[in-house]
């Protein structure tokens, strides 16, 4: 114990600092002292003390560096004992080491250099322990637990598999918790039914679906139907009367009269009207609830509620049915195997660490949990032997009860999980996980639609016909509702977000093939899963600093040069394009031609760099004539302004200058060129454009008509040129060949371009850093030309 723990007051009586407790004499001062609150807070202080005596400051690495590659450059001095990353901007890193030796050994060194940047590595800054007291917790909501604790946990386990089932256990639903949420479901039930007869309360979603977590919502389903039959019986019932001329009974008169439903009539009433009277029963007549709001102009129109003495929150829909049957079908899944709810635990949790799912860290759409669940699901399903049986499988299994249709999608699944034979997949947890990330990381997202109905996946391609029950919102990532066929559960998400997710399946798949993840560390270093789920920082992913290559960190595309990615987008793609794709299983070979003349119109038209093909090698030549993306194209043009090929035969010889030869391996996606840029192009385009006028010519004045960004970007690379016409044009100031080719199927499909100087300059850089964002931009920019 430290003397200066304690402070004696004026009025009498001590202080002690460290637990921030008054006691009024000495006796109950020793006690205090002696007390388990005081000795735990001064264990707590000298651990704290010699973690911070054996850690470090770390700075000055590349931003997206991951823990990772930080822990494996330190290894060579010591054990890491643990990394933490500066969650906010990600610049720095606290790096605690086994020892306060290996602390000095790092320090020994004058200069630490990381991936070509030095480092600035120093003691980590001294700071005053200071005990802050824990909040309050809502009477029955227990908190999720921090990352801390929950690494303290999980080393302790034996093996992975065990670190996944002590997951599940810290992250379920406590039975007190559970019957928390029935004793809620109970109490609205025996409200809402005297306002509205013969009504059910269906609970939906996370708290029911067998993967719940603390403090999770309640999402209700306010069933209706019998209530509105019980409406038209009644008066139907009340017109006879009328017309017989004999009165009600007692009971029905009350029912007509007196009930609120005499105000309402819920078959014609809109949904907004039926939440507010919703919100107007749960406001003046359920005990317990405030805050109660009806948001009825969001997506899915609910009453929202919060149960004041547990904090629950909780939401009521009115038109929610299919919700509801898939939650059903989640509980069949998680009965039907034990492994399911410990790897959906596992693979949630681990996006949402690394902010793919939950609540966004900064911004933007984010998966939603069922979206991920859904893919573990998926997964499991493509096992040899399977794991989950398919959905069209079990529909096969099902009774004639278990026949149901929701809005006309056919939701028959069945109730008893007997009938489905047990899986004779005998694969581990730890396995389970790692071929999890292996699965995705070679998964062609953007090219493909998943179908947990068939266990397989379809070509984007056969979903952008005319169809109505194919009618899917297509993006980065596709996964189709197991029922509900025209509704993509990952549909909201951006570019960015998908990949952001394909690169943290590959850090993830290449993870999960160490040591340090099948076994435990006999060093005390941490292990398995816990550092699979260390946080990622707000920096870590930004595409302005990402290799092109980073779809596939680890494989041979990151060891081959400077590289340019195009990814498939069917967003970009013209809808003449897109009815040309629709139904092709050839679509990526089709639309990799259309990329690799748009490529070349964009080097030679709008950046006015000189190109041309290598003969031979059993190449098939194409000839194609650029035309300018000047409005006025001919009907030979094709969806982005490139003629199509002309015969050889039938070139004019004044149109050599203008023609290009592009080489293509049939159905093997290469495409070569030879080219040399005569003028810095790339230097001083801003300041260029904004001096550019954004009328074509004086006559369309009147006509406000926008140039388009290809045209405005050639009209720059002219002036660049005007402004050099007195530069040395004896030869080139680049030289470089361009190598297209296709990569799909396994992956995400994607042209990657390879950009190979004849000699390694600081100019060459400068110019590919250029090309790097610029390329697929104006790329892009040429497929959403429409005709």
């Amino acid at each position: 114990m430290s003397g200066s723990d304690i402070e004696p007051l004026l009025r009498g009586g001590y202080r002690c600092s460290l637990c921030d407790v008054r006691v009024p004499n000495s006796p109950t001062l020793n006690d205090h002292l002696k007390g388990k609150k005081h000795q735990k807070l001064l264990s707590v202080r000298t651990a704290r003390k010699s973690q911070q005596e054996k850690s470090l400051f770390v700075s000055g690495f590349h931003k997206g560096t991951s823990n990772l590659e930080i822990t494996d450059y330190f290894q060579n001095f010591g054990t890491v004992a643990n990394v933490i990353m500066d969650k906010d901007k990600g610049l720095y890193v606290i790096l605690e080491m086994g020892s306060t030796a290996e602390v000095e050994k790092v320090l020994s060194i004058t200069q630490h250099c990381m991936n070509g940047q030095k480092l600035r590595v120093k003691h980590k800054e001294n700071k005053e322990f200071k005990y802050i007291p824990k909040k309050k917790q809502d009477p029955g909501k227990k908190q999720l637990i921090d990352f801390e604790e929950l690494t303290q946990v999980l080393c302790q386990a034996v093996d992975v598999d065990e670190q996944m089932k002590q997951l599940l256990q810290l992250f379920e639903l406590t039975d007190s918790e559970k019957m928390l949420r029935k004793l809620i479901v109970s109490l609205l039930q025996e409200v809402f039914l005297e306002f509205f007869p013969s009504c059910r309360i269906l609970p939906f979603g996370s708290s029911v679906n067998a993967f719940d977590i603390h403090g999770c919502d309640m999402d209700l389903f306010l069933d209706l139907e019998n209530t509105k039959i019980f409406q038209a019986n009644a008066r139907s019932t009340a017109e006879t009367e009328e017309v017989n001329g004999t009165k009600l009974d007692t009971q029905s008169e009350t029912q007509s009269e007196d009930s609120i439903l005499s105000d309402i009539d819920l078959e014609t009433s809109t949904t907004a009207e039926v939440l507010e009277l919703v919100a107007t029963v749960l406001q003046k007549c359920v005990p317990g609830v405030h805050k109660v709001q009806a948001v009825t102009t969001a997506r899915l129109p609910v009453v929202k509620f919060i149960h004041k003495e547990s904090g629950l929150q909780g939401d009521i829909s009115i038109n929610n049915r299919l919700a509801v049957r898939n939650t059903m079908f989640l509980q069949l899944c998680a009965l039907v195997d034990p492994r399911v709810r410990p790897l959906v635990y596992a693979v949630r949790y681990w996006a949402k660490q690394k902010q793919l799912a939950g609540n966004p860290f900064g911004g933007g759409p984010l998966m939603n949990n069922y979206a991920v669940t859904l893919l573990v699901m998926f997964f499991l399903q493509n096992r040899t032997p399977p794991v989950l049986p398919t959905v069209n499988n079990l529909k096969e299994l099902a009774d004639e009860d278990d026949h149901c249709i929701i809005d006309g999608w056919d939701c028959t699944f069945p109730s008893d999980r007997t009938k489905i034979e047990p899986s004779a997949n005998s694969e581990g947890l730890c396995g389970l996980l790692a071929e999890f990330y292996k699965f995705y990381s070679q998964f062609d997202f953007a090219g493909t639609v998943i179908s947990l109905s068939e266990g397989k996946v379809h070509l984007v391609t056969d979903f952008i016909g005319p169809e109505s029950d194919k009618n899917l919102r297509l993006g980065p990532i596709n996964i189709q509702d197991p029922f509900e066929l025209s509704h993509n559960v990952s549909g909201n998400i951006n570019e960015r977000t998908g990949q952001k997710f394909k690169r943290q399946l590959d850090e993830a798949f290449k993870y999960c093939r160490s040591l340090q993840y099948q076994r435990k560390s006999n060093k005390g270093k941490i292990w398995g899963l816990v550092r699979l789920f260390q946080p990622l920082s707000s920096t870590d992913y930004s595409p302005a600093h990402s290799p092109a290559v980073d779809y596939n960190p680890g494989k041979e595309l990151s060891h081959v040069g400077n590289l340019l990615t195009i990814p498939f987008k069917l967003s970009c793609l013209s809808e003449q394009m897109r009815k040309k794709l629709y139904g092709s299983p050839d679509f990526r070979e089709i639309w990799f031609n259309k990329v690799c003349h748009a490529v070349f119109y964009v080097m030679e038209t709008v950046l006015k760099c000189s190109c041309s093909c290598n003969e031979g090698n059993n190449v098939q030549t194409e000839d194609v004539k650029i035309s300018s993306f000047d409005g006025t194209r001919n009907k030979e043009e094709d969806s982005f302004g490139l003629k199509r090929p002309y015969p050889m035969e039938e070139i004019p010889e004044t149109s050599s200058a203008k023609k290009a030869r592009i080489e293509t391996l049939q159905y093997q996606g290469k495409v070569t060129w030879h080219c040399a840029v005569w003028n810095k192009v790339w230097v001083g385009r801003r300041k260029m454009r904004r001096q550019l006028p954004y009328r074509t010519s004086e006559s369309d004045a009147n006509t406000s008509a926008i140039i388009n960004s290809l045209e405005i970007e050639e009209k720059v690379t002219e002036a660049i040129l005007q402004q050099e016409e007195d530069g040395d044009k004896s030869s080139p100031l680049i030289m470089f060949t361009l190598s297209a080719f296709l990569v799909g199927g396994n992956e995400d499909t994607r042209t990657m371009i390879r950009v190979t100087p004849i000699q390694h300059t600081a100019l060459f850089l400068e110019f590919f850093h250029f090309l790097e964002s610029f390329v697929p931009k104006m790329t892009e920019k040429c497929f959403e030309k429409s005709d």
